[in-house]
């Protein structure tokens, strides 16, 4: 698997909504768990939310469980992200990232994963 092209971000102002999309090459997308995390300048990069391989199992970051949703299509080898109600605080670089593991695991540490895609840029004005 090769993540491809991520899309879905933009500008918004607070409190709107976006979804993140992250399409991936090869196969088996659905022994990956895919993850997101964000960058935002000058601050060390962080975990957002992450989906199993079998996608009954998601983890979130406290900072924006509530309003985010992570799901997987796989017959589109897809990842989305769905965020709601928008904080300006939530301006970074969002990456899709992937790994190959058990089928119901939620890796949450950047450094369990293999692969990264290069980034889709959110922007939230207040």
């Amino acid at each position: 698997v090769q993540l491809v092209v991520e899309s879905g971000g933009g500008l918004v102002q607070a409190g709107g909504s976006l979804r993140l999309s992250c399409a991936a090459s090869g196969r088996p997308f659905s022994m990956y768990a895919m993850g997101w995390f964000r960058q935002a300048p000058g601050k060390e990069r962080e975990f957002v939310a992450a989906i199993s391989g079998n996608g009954g199992y998601t983890r979130y970051a406290d900072s924006v469980k509530g309003r985010v949703t992570i799901s997987r299509d796989d017959a589109k080898s897809t990842v989305y992200l769905e965020m709601r109600s928008l904080k300006p605080e939530d301006t970074a670089i969002y990456l899709c990232a992937g790994v190959r593991t058990i089928i119901w695991i939620t890796p949450v540490n950047q450094n369990e994963y293999t692969l990264w895609g290069q980034g889709t840029q959110v922007s939230v004005s207040p």
